[in-house]
């Protein structure tokens, strides 16, 4: 995405057509729309190419040629490609490289914050035996987001009390879930909200949502909803903006983020007691 956007915006600088681009490189008009787009690979020749056409000084060059290094590197999930799914793979790459995240979750603690017990048992329901261990390794991996240096994710999290309210493994798994939550509020780049039930299916009826934005200008926000076996990316601006306006309004309607540790507090003495 910068490489398409830094591509573009130098051509246009140097008013050069994407014909005299294409041109330039012997390819066809489509590939440099492709190419300005983000929907194709750029080769470094042809953006070396591009780059002695369009003019570009000494720093535009050395970070137009870094980025197109960059991407043809493998993923950070490339190893473990063979269990994540192809729909979820564009928004964990964007994870990794967001400046912040926003998300609602309204039946299950959210992976960021998951525990490895919690992750197990989650992740025992519908995925083989012999899978689980390495699953849970792979949750536990995307974690360290939070922890990286020197700008860790700055995460905020509207939960739905009902993910809570809802057992998943045994009392002393959710107890340490719980407990793990407490701690990470204490991070002062994580926030966490609890909403109350009944909240969260009148405002945000479309089930979860995670909003990522990224440190470079000029980036788009990337808006992701995941579904059963599926996610959808709107890109249109008024469907970004939109569900920005659905997470804000989650966020003022949730109990404040000092209540949380308060809250949880109480749903913790539950599970101490036994009821469940």
């Amino acid at each position: 995405m910068l490489l398409a956007r830094g591509l573009r915006t130098l051509r246009e600088d140097a008013r050069i057509s994407r014909t005299d681009a294409a041109r330039k490189i012997k390819g066809s008009v489509s590939k440099i729309g492709r190419m300005e787009l983000g929907r194709s690979g750029c080769g470094p020749a042809d953006v070396a190419a591009l780059l002695d056409l369009y003019g570009a000084d000494d720093d535009e060059r050395a970070t137009l040629l870094a980025l197109t290094e960059q991407t043809t590197a493998r993923p950070w999930w490339y190893a473990d490609g063979d269990i994540v799914p192809a729909w979820v793979r564009p928004y964990l790459s964007a994870e990794q490289a967001a400046r912040l995240v926003r998300t609602f979750e309204a039946q299950f603690v959210p992976g960021l914050l998951q525990t490895e017990d919690y992750a197990r048992a989650l992740i025992r329901r519908v995925n083989p035996e012999a899978e689980v261990e390495r699953r849970v390794e792979f949750r536990m991996l995307r974690q360290r987001v939070l922890r990286r240096r020197p700008r860790p994710l700055n995460l905020w999290v509207v939960l739905d009390e009902a993910a809570l309210w809802r057992p998943i493994g045994d009392p002393e798994t959710m107890r340490g879930q719980i407990r793990h939550i407490v701690e990470l509020c204490r991070r002062p780049n994580v926030t966490v909200q609890i909403a109350p039930f009944g909240i969260c299916g009148r405002v945000a009826g479309d089930g979860p949502l995670t909003l990522v934005r990224f440190p470079q200008q000029g980036l788009p926000d990337m808006v992701y909803l995941e579904r059963a076996n599926s996610a959808v990316y709107p890109v249109r601006r008024a469907e970004i903006e939109r569900h920005w306006h659905v997470f804000n309004t989650l966020v003022t309607e949730a109990a404040p983020p000092e209540r949380t540790p308060q809250i949880l507090s109480g749903i913790l003495g539950t599970y101490s007691s036994g009821t469940h």
